[in-house]
C-alpha cells in the first residue's frame, strides 16, 4: 500500500456496476490495455460499454470495488455454457486492480462475488484466459484454485477475416 492510500476495508466494498460507472469501467479497461502494451488494440469507447452492458440485452455484468468513493478494481464477465459439463457458468473477460491496491484482497473478493452471482443464476464454473507472460496473474489464479486447461487454445476470428467468412 502506498502512503497515500489507507489499507482497504476487508472485505472490500463491492457492488454491481450501473450505467453511471461506464467512465470508470472504461478507464480501468484502458489501464489493462496500457499496462499490457495493447493501447493500439484498445478501440472501445464508454458509449460502447453503455450500449452493450446496460441496454435492454446486456452482454456483460461488471463488479466494481471501491475504497471509499474511489473505484479501484473491476471484474467484468458474461454468461458461458459448457457442452462437455452440461452446465452454465461465466467467463471473466477482464479483472483489474489498481497497482497500489494489489495484494489487498480485491481480486479474490471480486472473483468470489462473481462466482456467487453465477451460482445464484445456476452457474457452476468460471473460465478466463491470462496472458502467457502474466506469471503473477497465473500464480494468483492457481492460489485461488483455478487450474490451467492444458488441452485448450483460444482462437479468434475478427476484423476482415470475420467479414470474409460471412460474406463468403
Amino acid at each position: 500500500m502506498s502512503a497515500n492510500h489507507p489499507m482497504p476495508v476487508n472485505p472490500p466494498q463491492i457492488r454491481l456496476a450501473t450505467a453511471r460507472d461506464v467512465d470508470d469501467i472504461h478507464a480501468m479497461l484502458f489501464e489493462i490495455a496500457r499496462t499490457t502494451g495493447c493501447e493500439d488494440k484498445f478501440k472501445s469507447k464508454p458509449e460502447d460499454l453503455a450500449r452493450d452492458g446496460f441496454g435492454s440485452h446486456p452482454a456483460f455484468e461488471a463488479l466494481i470495488a471501491h475504497d471509499g468513493d474511489t473505484p479501484v478494481a473491476l471484474c467484468l464477465y458474461f454468461p458461458s455454457y459448457s457442452t462437455f459439463r452440461g452446465k452454465a457458468g461465466i467467463y471473466i473477460q477482464d479483472l483489474f486492480v489498481a497497482p497500489e491496491y494489489r495484494g489487498g484482497g480485491f481480486a479474490r473478493h471480486l472473483i468470489a462475488q462473481a462466482a456467487a452471482r453465477a451460482r445464484a443464476q445456476g452457474g457452476h464454473y468460471i473460465r478466463l484466459s491470462v496472458d502467457a507472460e502474466n506469471v503473477i496473474g497465473q500464480r494468483f489464479y492457481a492460489r485461488i484454485g483455478m487450474r490451467h486447461a492444458h488441452d485448450e487454445r483460444i482462437h479468434v476470428l475478427d476484423g476482415d477475416a470475420f467479414d470474409a467468412l460471412i460474406d463468403g
